[in-house]
């Protein structure tokens, strides 16, 4: 571990946008989550407990993402 990681136990602050903060902050009500760090942190451990992160970012077909664009379209995402 270099002197500029932090050591097990201690905290840091993460910074993620305000939006992404109140989007989390509804996504957890009713949940046994207490916080959205809470939660953040849960989603991080069980991304760092899994299969490695990909180099390059996966490749879609012009027709996968039309269907992306329409699911999140119809979940009010975008307009």
């Amino acid at each position: 571990m270099s002197p500029n990681e932090p050591s097990s136990g201690r905290k840091v602050t993460l910074k993620i946008p305000a939006e992404l903060y109140q989007n989390l902050s509804e996504l957890i009500e009713g949940t046994g989550f207490r916080s959205v760090t809470e939660f953040a942190v849960f989603v991080l451990r069980e991304v760092a407990a899994g299969e490695k992160i990909p180099k390059e970012p996966p490749s879609y077909s012009r027709e996968e993402i039309q269907a992306i664009h329409r699911q999140l379209r119809a979940l009010g995402y975008i307009d």
